[in-house]
């Protein structure tokens, strides 16, 4: 069933903003300059990143957006059905709660101004394109690519909701999908370089027919599809943001770059801050055609020479390490409900444990309790306790398992 809630398609700010926090995100997101960046792709995730911290994103990832999803009943409703801004700004509002709880003492975060912000965008986001309308997909897809975590658990998520229960890409899907995602550049003027188009689904798969998760991984995964360049690269921005490298630019002259460094493979020494090379900046000999490397750490040549012995006597290896392997097939979930207790028809419940001293003797300890203490649970509500003892086992289970059942 799909909800009707009011929209302001003029404005496109949430019902729960005033005046002065209506486009406020997009206001302060003009006076950061990033236009002057040439490279559309730098420019693209430059904007996105700051859309993120702006609304805190930053700080919540892909399983706390599951939850959330869960938590407002949105994980049993079809991925096509349209919902109303109330429902948006529940499901927002419920994510920022929850980070405000978990943040430490020292670092607080105002969930009512987050989410105004974050809502406003994400409806502005709907209305970037002619007839747009807020659906299930849109919400699942633009939260999964703004919000912060590890990109990979970010495309397992993402596979979850294009797949079908086989664990195969459905091409239908993930062109929904990323008619959605791509929402995202567009809201920020990137329409013309990461827009969607209808040739943008099908030239991410060209030549696959079955595509299942580890496919799908090695494709979308850095480097991705050229309508997807932006996602792997705001993970870098995020990674480098507060990398130091106590050397010169070559152009501006400042001491010590932070973030990217760029280091010509032409002109002996020559070397540029991110915002140097992002701009076209050049001096001296060196062009803009040269070739250059992007750096995202600093290594000294003490460090760098310590590492080539330790490579030359083999006690490090010189490839990254693989990407870990998913299983084909999804894990199915445990179904729960015709679990009936051995004893259900007795009048006693008896339980057994076994202690061990330090002697190596086990001694095992029967006791016997009466039924009445625990009457039986109704079938309702079992099944509510049933569904709970899943999702918790699920989350309990998320850093050690490589399951990726989860996300179904």
């Amino acid at each position: 069933m799909e909800e009707r809630g009011s929209r302001d398609r003029g404005g496109g700010a949430p019902a729960t903003a005033n005046g002065t926090e209506r486009r406020q995100i997009f206001v302060e997101l003009g006076e950061q300059n990033f236009d002057a960046i040439r490279l559309s792709a730098y420019r693209t995730a430059c904007k996105l990143r700051y859309v993120q911290k702006k609304c805190n994103l930053h700080l919540v990832d892909v399983y706390h957006v599951i939850e959330a999803v869960r938590d407002v009943g949105l994980n049993a409703v079809e991925l096509a059905a349209g919902i109303s801004n109330t429902r948006l700004e529940n499901l927002v509002s419920l994510l920022f709660n929850q980070l405000a709880k978990r943040l430490p003492t020292t670092h607080t975060v105002d969930p009512r101004h987050s989410t105004a912000l974050l809502v406003d965008f994400l409806l502005a986001a709907v209305d970037s394109e002619a007839g747009g309308r807020l659906t299930v997909l849109s919400v699942k897809a633009m939260l999964a690519m703004l919000c912060g975590g590890k990109l990979l658990d970010k495309l397992r998520y993402v596979f979850s909701l294009v797949s079908d229960s086989n664990g195969v890409l459905t091409p239908s899907k993930f062109e929904s999908f990323l008619r959605e995602a791509l929402k995202l550049p567009t809201a920020v003027h990137e329409g013309p370089s990461f827009g969607y188009t209808h040739s943008a689904a099908r030239s991410c798969f060209p030549q696959h027919k079955r595509v299942t998760l580890n496919m799908f991984l090695d494709i979308v995964a850095d480097p991705p599809p050229q309508c997807l360049l932006w996602v792997p690269l705001m993970h870098r921005l995020a990674d480098v943001e507060h990398v130091y490298h106590p050397v010169t630019c070559s152009f501006c002259r400042s001491h010590g770059i932070t973030g990217f460094r760029y280091r010509c493979l032409r002109c002996r020494g020559y070397q540029l801050c991110q915002d140097c090379f992002w701009q076209g900046n050049a001096s001296g000999s060196h062009s803009n055609q040269h070739q250059m490397k992007e750096h995202t750490s600093w290594k000294s040549s003490a460090s760098k020479l310590g590492r080539a012995l330790s490579r030359t006597l083999g006690c490090v290896s010189s490839r990254e390490p693989p990407r870990p392997t998913y299983p084909e097939e999804p894990e199915r979930t445990l179904n729960m409900a015709n679990i009936v207790h051995t004893n259900t028809h007795t009048n006693t419940h008896t339980y057994s444990y076994s202690h061990t001293h330090t002697d190596t003797h086990t001694h095992t300890h029967t006791h016997t309790r009466p039924t009445s203490a625990s009457p039986p649970i109704p079938i309702g509500h079992r099944a509510c306790a049933e569904e709970s003892v899943i999702c918790l086992l699920s989350l309990k289970t998320v850093q050690r398992s490589s399951k990726w059942s989860l996300f179904m």
